[in-house]
């Protein structure tokens, strides 16, 4: 699932919206579950080229959803697959991309729900519009139920390149805690046929701190994904939404009211200790880190996230689709109807939400964080640079102290360091909270 496209975004920038305001010494963690790149290498260098567009398409069709998601979903009626993909074609004729895309990502939702046909209209109306240059790389999300020879076929022979695969777990009783509809049989069924259909890249999605799930389990899990040699494992910590069906559940249950130290969630130190397991084993497992949630063999991360964790440009198509572009950011609206009145109308323009006007600071301070996120680091010299601003005064000392804390590495106050930030592993475990303190920098 895609956080960046779907979170609702805030006069002070994308980042806020996710983070919140909390106490540095807090161990927060910020989980991320967004699509809206992969620029491999040391994508922040002052020297790397500029982030190229991305084309996301959220695909809204759940049937039903999972009990943990708050992520914009409908089930389908009759119908409503074929309506959905014409309009996105009318959607890509009235806001076409200004210039060839790199990569394109479509989330959900399930898009692995729409028929073989529909998956290829799908994929050539993106086609077209990208001028028939097909992207570097080409993203679908598929649940194990919706992985078939036939709609694999049908996104090899469009130029698919990437299947992120919803996987959560192994572990029967922590599928049932999440409220999945897949089955233990589907998973391996799902692996073993996306292995013969010779995808360059598949990725796993997990999720961890669960209610139930120990580190014995949990390290199952990881165990389990890595047989399955897959080229990119995601590992995401469970976040409580109280509009959620899991979290309604919980709360019935006298859980509490689903704030992290009262019953709902997992406490922080749990969190912490999953967190560690997951660095570690993968690691040893041959899958570098390369951002907190994400791990890949070499060459094979993300460049649809790598380009929105840069602050690159990104067009989204479909109901809640976000988009950023120049210095406006915006979604559509999350409502399958108001989404298609608005392209009845040629008007969907005005059915935007969360209109932001970006200014080179939002840009900046959004960059910086995000690039924090990712184990490469980032250099705030170089991003004032390309954004045209001046970093504030209050980062200077913000940096001294987060590493006199042991949350950045030396790089950032050494003479011979390279001029880049890093988190360091008790830094990468404060991600959100840090994130909070370097947007007090720029108010």
């Amino acid at each position: 699932m895609g956080a960046l496209e779907l979170v609702a975004a805030s006069p002070l920038g994308l980042v806020e919206c996710l983070v919140g305001r909390t106490p540095l010494g807090e161990v927060l963690f910020v989980s991320v579950l967004c699509p809206p790149a992969r620029i491999d290498g040391r994508a922040n260098a002052g020297d790397a080229p500029l982030p190229q567009l991305g084309l996301y398409c959220h695909v809204p069709f759940c049937a039903p959803a999972c009990d943990y998601c708050a992520f914009y979903q409908t089930q389908p009626r009759a119908g409503d697959f074929e309506l959905f993909v014409e309009n996105i074609g009318h959607e890509l004729a009235l806001n076409p991309p200004n210039s060839p895309a790199a990569t394109f990502f479509w989330g959900g939702g399930t898009p692995g729900l729409l028929p073989p046909e529909l998956l290829t209209s799908l994929g050539t109306l993106f086609l077209e519009a990208n001028g028939w240059r097909k992207p570097v790389e080409w993203t679908v999300e598929m649940t194990p139920g919706t992985v078939r020879p036939e709609r694999l076929a049908a996104l090899r022979s469009l130029g698919v390149t990437r299947i992120s695969v919803g996987v959560q777990s192994f572990d029967p009783d922590t599928l049932a805690a999440l409220g999945r509809r897949h089955t233990q049989r589907q998973v391996f069924q799902a692996m073993e046929w996306l292995g013969e259909a010779g995808f360059p890249d598949i990725s796993l999605d997990l999720i961890f701190a669960v209610p139930g799930q120990d580190e014995a389990r949990w390290r199952m899990d990881l165990e389990q994904a890595v047989r399955f040699c897959p080229q990119h494992i995601s590992t995401y910590c469970l976040t409580l939404e109280e509009d959620t069906a899991l979290y309604i559940r919980l709360a019935a249950a006298g859980a509490g009211k689903g704030k992290k130290g009262n019953g709902l969630a997992a406490s922080s130190e749990r969190e912490a200790a999953l967190y560690r397991t997951s660095w570690n084993f993968l690691e040893e497992q041959g899958y570098a880190q390369y951002e907190i949630s994400n791990f890949s063999r070499p060459g094979h991360s993300c460049l649809h996230n790598r380009n929105t964790w840069r602050m690159g440009e990104w067009l989204g198509y479909g109901p809640a689709a976000a988009s950023q572009l120049g210095f406006r950011r915006w979604r559509n609206p999350p409502d399958l109807v108001r989404w298609r009145r608005g392209i009845e109308r040629a008007a969907l323009e005005a059915e935007r939400v969360d209109v932001v006007e970006l200014t080179p600071e939002s840009l900046l301070a959004d960059a910086l964080i995000f690039g924090l996120r990712m184990n490469e680091g980032v250099s705030p010299i170089a991003l004032a640079e390309r954004f045209g601003c001046v970093l504030p005064a209050a980062l200077g000392a913000l940096v001294h102290r987060l590493h006199e804390e042991g949350f950045l590495d030396d790089t950032a106050v050494s003479e011979q360091g390279d001029g880049f930030l890093r988190l360091t592993l008790e830094g990468r475990l404060r991600a959100d909270a840090i994130a909070a303190a370097i947007l007090c920098c720029f108010e």
